[in-house]
């Protein structure tokens, strides 16, 4: 029998906020951003919530928050962000999926998180849920320090291709294997699987879930992660806390790369 696995966008669909975003307060505890910064990294999380943002506001978000990205110690990044991160996600997870997660795993299945979000936030949420694999963005890294550009998107058709290479790889039968996603542009990673499901669908998705016969999830319930996944004690420092947010700050700036991506 082919092994089987469930793969996961992260932002709306485990977490119920932009995984990029969520650290706009802790990033001005620590004087990185200013109150201006922060409205508008509040603005653009409203505007995630309710269902995107145009092209206009995606590339004035991706111009400003690359301006603060670029230049950044690898090294320091990674090495704050495994201290601070779980202070920042642990009110956000969802219940609902945090208990999927498991129920896929007592199956036997693999869990896969496929997020247009940087490596560096996906992969330790990742490790928090117990995730098996993690496909995302790979932001751009000259000699030790973040460029600001792109190395690798993880978006939209992308996320398909990394899919059916994964299956390739660990002999998953994508007929077998499960998908879920609250946005439509993760249609095509849906459409490669043979049991797609929605979280919270936008209004374009959820009517393509309706055509296709596709279950419609409501996940309602953020909980902390620490209630449910054991997890080492914090350790809270506002130098840490604000280093952790510039990580935040460059996977918005894979984000927002969307809108540049597709426009070129």
């Amino acid at each position: 029998m082919a092994p089987e696995a469930a793969f996961f966008d992260l932002d709306k669909t485990i977490i119920a906020k932009s995984s990029a975003l969520a650290f706009s307060k802790p990033f001005q505890a620590g004087g990185l951003i200013s109150r201006r910064g922060v409205l508008r990294s509040a603005y653009a999380q409203f505007v995630f919530l309710v269902g995107g943002a145009d092209h206009d506001q995606m590339e004035k978000m991706r111009h400003f928050m690359s301006q603060l990205v670029a230049g950044w110690d690898v090294a320091t990044v990674k090495e704050i962000v495994a201290e601070t991160l779980h202070n920042i996600v642990d009110p956000l997870v969802y219940d609902e999926a945090v208990q999927l997660i498991e129920e896929h795993h007592a199956a036997g299945r693999d869990v896969v998180i496929v997020s247009s979000s940087g490596t560096d936030v996906v992969e330790p949420i990742g490790a928090m849920l117990g995730a098996d694999r993690v496909v995302a963005t790979k932001l751009e890294i000259v000699d030790g320090k973040y460029t600001g550009e792109i190395d690798y998107y993880a978006y939209a058709e992308e996320k398909a291709n990394a899919i059916r290479a994964l299956a390739e790889e660990r002999g998953y039968d994508l007929a077998d294997c499960y998908a879920y996603s609250d946005s439509s542009t993760d249609i095509p990673m849906l459409e490669a699987v043979g049991h797609p499901h929605v979280v919270n669908p936008d209004r374009e998705l959820r009517r393509l879930a309706a055509a296709n016969s596709w279950p419609v999830l409501t996940f309602s319930r953020p909980v902390t992660l620490r209630s449910r996944v054991p997890l080492p004690p914090p350790r809270p420092t506002l130098a840490a806390i604000a280093v952790g947010g510039v990580v935040a700050v460059g996977a918005a700036v894979w984000v927002g790369a969307r809108r540049r991506n597709l426009s070129a």
